[in-house]
């Protein structure tokens, strides 16, 4: 495997860099992104959540998983938002977890 191959590690490294507006802190330690599937060589599939059905910047922040997956070298990203199992603080990781004043 080369060292620019596409994989699914390459891509929560990019998702990283998704900030949710309300929150201010990253979607991946924020437990929104539920699973990543690198297929073929260029294509990618995310299933992830918000944190409520109603989250006002739900669009903005789907635009930027899309954009960070292309930028990992995905030519395809297809996004599946789903709502089971619901998110919730529980989901985070325990540094978001310290970092936003939550009990481990």
């Amino acid at each position: 495997m080369s060292e620019n191959a596409l994989t699914s590690d390459k891509v929560y490294e990019l998702l990283k860099n998704v900030i949710d507006p309300e929150i201010q802190y990253n979607i991946v330690d924020l437990g929104l992104i539920y699973h990543v599937n690198v297929t073929g060589e260029k294509d990618v599939g995310i299933e992830m959540t918000l944190t409520s059905p109603a989250c006002p910047f739900g669009p903005m922040i789907i635009h930027d998983v899309r954009e960070s997956a292309l930028a990992a070298g995905a030519e395809d990203v297809q996004i599946e938002l789903v709502w089971q199992p619901p998110w919730s603080p529980e989901r985070m990781s325990d540094e978001a977890k310290l970092d936003l004043g939550f009990d481990l």
